[in-house]
């Protein structure tokens, strides 16, 4: 079974095709750890320290990763200028950590209190819920650029260095849009939209980020057996400088991904609250496949949507069944677990969100509101289109995947939404 990919746009197609000769030969140049270091020195104006220049404990993870993109991940021309630009940004900031730690060393001490952390398979509601508490004016979330350019920590009110980091971040952001314009009905990017937290998580080269946008079998496996605590530390570290010149906020986070380390996360962040959006899994794997589909044409001229739709099915069964089975007990805690479903942030989006307050014991205020009804209201859905999918083009049996994921769907009363 094969996937149908959209018309690429006429640059891409001309990229691809190596007719725009200053990206072919960037494309073109190795992605090796030695080139990559190499031109990160350059860029960033440092001499050759080694590899204290970029910080503790990327060597290993950044060799598996290229090993994959060279061996598996068969990138077009503009799938390797995308990548080198994406991975020479981290190793940049990287060593921005470096450098601003060694002048501000207590910055790693910023308290982090209380996140509240939203969760769910994708394609569950995260992102329009993250969306509406984000607009809570009490709230603070981390918008794309913040989470692709944090260093040094922004200063309130310079609106010129705001907007420089808007403008690069913003470029990166929305090239995948560029690249397959259907990519804004699934997932809208945006330097100025609020950002999940694997964007962070990246600087460790330790992120579902890589695994969706390549086919990198080995790297995901690799992945899968990892100690995660080090990304962590690091999306820590990225809130702790956003917040360091700013007045603090409660910071409301999101990704999928932290579904898979629920106990690393309450690790790092002990006080953190979560909500946990539920779906239909058969929806689930239609929609969140077609988006991975989506990001890796941007790559690669070769999509496996199959192989996306079993990787999915293999891993959310297996974090969402441990969520009903065997959770971590913290979560039991009064006030820490919210639990709501896609169908009710469909019907009522600020009535959901406003149940999240509710089972976190946090008031929720006339501004709150007063926001995330501007935000419904400026948002209809369907602007960019509609994002057609369909459980039934992942060659996988429907009567298999219940019972794969009955230990979930049981336990939170997720109703069926595919027939």
């Amino acid at each position: 079974m094969s996937w149908t990919p959209p018309e690429r746009p006429a640059w891409a197609k001309l990229m691809n095709a190596g007719a725009i000769p200053e990206m072919a030969a960037v494309a073109r140049a190795p992605l090796t750890i030695d080139s990559l270091l190499a031109e990160a020195r350059v860029s960033a104006g440092i001499d050759d320290g080694g590899d204290a220049d970029f910080g503790p404990g990327f060597r290993e993870p950044l060799t598996v990763l290229l090993d994959a993109l060279d061996a598996e991940a068969d990138l077009t021309l503009l799938g390797r200028w995308l990548t080198r630009r994406h991975l020479l940004r981290l190793l940049r900031v990287r060593h921005q950590f470096v450098r601003y730690l060694q002048a501000d060393p207590a910055a790693v001490d910023e308290p982090i209190e209380a996140p509240l952390v939203v969760t769910g398979a994708p394609r569950t509601g995260t992102t329009i819920l993250h969306a509406l508490l984000a607009a809570d004016p009490a709230l603070r979330a981390p918008l794309g650029w913040e989470l692709l350019l944090p260093v040094p920590p922004p200063v309130p009110g310079d609106v010129a260095d705001v907007q420089a980091r808007v403008e690069l971040a913003e470029l990166e952001l929305r090239s995948f849009a560029d690249a397959d314009p259907g990519l804004d009905a699934i997932h809208e990017y945006g330097a100025r939209n609020p950002k999940e937290c694997i964007s962070a998580m990246s600087f460790a080269f330790l992120s579902e980020e890589f695994v969706v946008r390549y086919n990198v079998p080995s790297y995901t496996r690799w992945l899968a057996e990892c100690d995660m605590r080090s990304a962590y530390d690091y999306h820590r570290l990225v809130l702790a400088l956003l917040q360091r010149r700013s007045p603090r906020q409660q910071w409301v986070l999101k990704s999928p991904v932290h579904l898979h380390s629920l106990k690393t996360l309450l690790d790092v962040y002990p006080d953190a609250r979560i909500a946990v959006t539920h779906r239909d899994p058969l929806a689930v794997l239609g929609s969140v496949s077609s988006l991975v589909a989506h990001l890796r044409w941007a790559h690669s001229d070769h999509v496996d949507l199959p192989s996306v739709g079993r990787y999915h099915a293999e891993l959310y069964a297996r974090s969402l069944n441990a969520l009903a089975d065997n959770p971590d007990p913290r979560l039991a805690e009064p006030g820490r677990l919210h639990s709501g479903s896609f169908a009710e942030l469909a019907a009522d989006p600020i009535g959901a969100a406003k149940a999240c307050y509710a089972s976190w014991r946090l008031p929720f205020s006339a501004a709150a509101q007063e926001r995330m009804q501007e935000y419904v209201d400026a948002r209809p859905r369907g602007r960019h289109g509609s994002h057609e999918y369909s459980f039934g083009e992942l060659g996988l049996d429907a009567a298999a995947e219940r019972s794969r994921f009955a230990p979930y769907t049981q336990h939170f009363s997720v109703p069926d939404e595919v027939s």
